[in-house]
Order: structure tokens, then C-alpha cells, then sequence
């Protein structure tokens, strides 16, 4: 069987340090950090009081009220990244067939605010059943694809993964897998997280697992440096506009890069930590190369999972040290996350799109932060606090998740 190649031709993202792609492309070649003081509720309960939150972000510039109240804001974010990719690969061309246009879409937690919300309003109100009648569809993960696929009238393949952390990353390897075998053209894939709540803050607090260096926000989430003490949570939704090759050279789509392999693993270790050799990491790593058809020596650049925990970051190091050998000096390593935060299962599709600007742009964001080298962690090129320009042919993106899952991504220039 003949697999068709699979390019990307839309892009779209709601993030902590823009809220489109242009911006926050702009925003990480600038090194901003997207981190401050948490300002949703008061956080002074829990010994993180810090995350990313949305800048300049209000939900009726893009809803009316009565559909606001009826979206999750995991929803809401969904559909304005899904908006600005279906602009750009100009999806509402309305002699596109639909239903060769599905959507994958990815989401550790789902509708976890309106989860909390509802819940304390019913505690609250003693025995009188009184939930909100959209609790349900409020809530569930798989509600925000099948909210884009109404808006659009997409009628191909539609549903949500959940692989926490890597959750969009995995939808991504889905979209591209279906595209390749020909069951439809087009996939509208990526992912959403709102987790900036009491629950949110307080259950990954009360796990060790995020920063509270509450005295300096900006400065919290810095990947690979010695004194990282855990990630800074983030906020928001990214997508991508995955096409069969054929397809989007017949309609005249912009190309913004070729999306050429993928590496799915576990684990099988622990239900958060991982594997201290970084052996799943290093699988799912080797499989996207290899499948992408590309040598290990070919590789440009990596955007890391990088969360900035003590462990997870000297994990993923050691997997990539172990995979490619003296060729690791050569790859421009990064960590976006050092800017954005985590945005847990939006996270993977967000570094995927960062990757894929890179290699469009020959640049390599920067992993702001660094302040004292860690012994643990092999001296590659991190490209601390400056961006690098640098040709950027292929290039790897990776995202793991509570569970032991492991999600590499493989990306090239498309060349036709």
C-alpha cells in the first residue's frame, strides 16, 4: 500500500504570550515569559500562587453570551485556535467536500472548570438538584472537536484523545496516520486546557509537581537549569491543519512544512515519573525518525517536553544523549515552555507549531531562564536565552504525560 505524504497547511493558537500564531511566534523569538501572579482567583491556600494565564483575552470578542455559557473555556479556546487555522488553510472554501474533513483533537482534563464550578454550586445548595443542564456536554473532552466540526459542517472522522500531557501530540499522530492511509484529505487536529483553577493549582501542587518561586514568576519555569524546581501552568489551545499532499498542491494551500513521522511508546514504569534513563522517550524519538525515512544524523533541532522538574528534565537528556550520540552536540535543543508554561494536553500541539516555525523561519526559539548549568544534564546546545538562526531541514517535537506516555513528532522543509 502506498502511504500519501501528509503537509501542514493551517495554523492556529491561543497562548500565554499571544493570542495568534504570529504573536506568539514574535513573542518567543523575544524570550517573554508568559508567567505572573495568578489573577483568576486567590490562590494564597497553596504554596504555588503563580501560572500563565491568557493576556487580553475576552470571550465575547468571539461569542455571544448566551453561547459563552454554554462552552467550557477548554471549548472556547478550542475554537478560536480552530478558527484562525481554518482561516489561514482556508477551510471555508465551500467546494471543499466535507466530509473528507475530519477533526482530532486532544485534552488532558477537559471541562474541569465547569467540572469544579457545578459541583461546589450543587455541594452548596444542599440536596436540591439543581445542575446546570449543560453539565455534561460542558464537561466532556470529546464535546470541543465535535463543536468545531458543527461550526464548519466538517462531517469526516471526529473525536478527542486523552494522553494527559501528550495529549494533543497524540492526536497530531492519529490525524497523520488516517491522512496517510486515505480515509479522508484534511484533519483540523491539536488540542485545549483550562486548568488555571483551585483544583487545577491545588491537585499538581499538592503533587510538588509545579514551581513556587512566587517572588519571581517570569523567571519560575526554566528548563534544564540547576535550580528548577517544577513547571509553571499554563493555559490556552493550539491547532493544525494537517493535508494529503495531492490534495492541498490541487487547491493551491500555502505549505508550511511536511509532517513526516511519529513515535508513539509507554513507559510502563510509573504514573508520573518517568523512566529514568529516558528508554520510552528515546523509543518514540527513534520510531519518528525512522519512519520519517531521515538518518538520526539529520536531525536539526528538537523542542523537548522540558517541563523544568528535577526529573523529568535530566530523563528526557539522557534519551536523547543515548538515541544520538556525539550527534546530540549538534542539534539545537529547546524548551518552549520556559515562555508559555505547560499547557498539558494543549502543550504538544503548541510545541509542534513552534517547530513548525522554525523550520519555515531557519530559527530556533529560545529556552529562557538559564541561569546555573546542572551537572546532571549533558552540556548540549539549549539555546539559552537567545533564539538561534540556524537551516532547520528536520526537525523533532516531543510530549510525554502522566501514565508514561511518549509522543514524538517528526517535521521537514517540504521541498515538492
Amino acid at each position: 500500500m502506498n502511504l500519501k505524504r501528509v503537509v501542514i497547511t493551517g495554523l492556529g493558537s491561543l497562548t500565554p504570550i499571544g493570542n495568534t500564531v504570529a504573536a506568539t511566534w514574535d513573542a518567543m523569538l523575544k524570550g517573554v515569559s508568559g508567567a505572573s501572579l495568578i489573577t483568576k482567583f486567590d490562590p494564597q491556600q497553596f504554596k504555588c500562587q503563580i501560572a500563565c494565564e491568557l493576556k487580553g483575552f475576552n470571550v465575547l470578542d468571539h461569542f455571544d453570551r448566551k453561547e459563552a455559557g454554554r462552552l467550557d473555556s477548554f471549548a472556547q479556546y478550542s475554537l478560536v485556535a480552530a478558527e484562525e487555522a481554518v482561516i489561514d488553510a482556508t477551510l471555508q472554501d465551500q467546494r471543499l467536500d466535507k466530509q473528507r474533513i475530519g477533526v482530532v483533537w486532544g485534552s488532558g482534563i477537559g471541562g474541569i472548570k465547569t467540572f469544579e464550578e457545578d459541583v461546589i454550586d450543587f455541594a452548596q445548595g444542599g440536596f436540591v438538584p439543581h445542575f446546570n443542564p449543560f453539565f455534561i456536554p460542558k464537561t466532556i473532552t470529546d464535546i470541543a472537536p465535535g463543536h468545531v466540526a458543527i461550526r464548519y459542517g466538517f462531517r469526516g472522522l471526529n473525536y478527542s484523545i486523552s494522553a494527559a500531557c501528550a495529549s494533543s501530540a497524540a492526536a497530531m499522530a492519529d490525524a497523520f496516520n488516517l491522512i496517510r492511509l486515505g480515509k479522508v484529505d484534511i484533519i483540523v487536529t491539536g488540542g485545549a486546557e483550562s486548568a488555571i483553577i483551585p483544583s487545577g493549582i491545588g491537585g499538581f501542587s499538592s503533587m510538588h509537581a509545579l514551581s513556587t518561586r512566587n517572588d519571581d514568576p517570569q523567571s519560575a519555569s526554566r528548563p534544564f537549569d540547576r535550580d528548577r524546581d517544577g513547571f509553571v501552568l499554563g493555559e490556552g489551545a493550539a491547532c493544525v491543519v494537517l493535508e494529503e499532499l495531492e490534495h492541498a498542491k490541487a487547491r493551491g494551500a500555502k505549505i508550511y512544512a511536511e509532517m513526516v513521522g511519529s513515535g508513539l511508546t509507554a513507559d510502563a514504569y510509573h504514573i508520573t515519573a518517568p523512566h529514568p534513563e529516558g528508554d520510552g522517550a528515546l523509543e518514540a524519538m527513534r520510531q519518528a525518525v525512522e519512519e520519517s525515512g531521515m538518518q538520526l544524523s539529520d536531525v536539526d533541532h528538537i523542542n523537548t517536553h522540558g517541563t523544568s522538574t528535577p526529573m523529568g528534565d535530566v530523563a528526557e537528556v539522557k534519551a536523547i544523549c543515548r538515541l544520538f550520540g556525539e550527534h546530540a552536540e549538534n542539534i539545537s535543543v529547546n524548551s518552549t515552555k520556559s515562555m508559555t508554561g505547560h499547557l498539558l494536553g494543549a502543550a504538544g500541539c503548541l510545541e509542534a507549531i513552534a517547530t513548525i516555525m522554525a523550520i519555515a523561519n531557519d530559527t530556533v526559539p529560545p529556552t529562557i531562564n538559564h541561569f546555573n548549568d546542572d551537572p546532571q544534564i549533558a552540556p548540549l546546545d539549549f539555546t539559552f536565552n537567545v533564539p538561534t538562526r540556524r537551516t532547520v531541514d528536520f526537525a523533532l517535537s516531543n510530549a510525554f504525560g502522566f501514565g508514561g506516555h511518549n509522543v514524538s513528532l517528526a517535521f521537514r522543509k517540504y521541498n515538492g
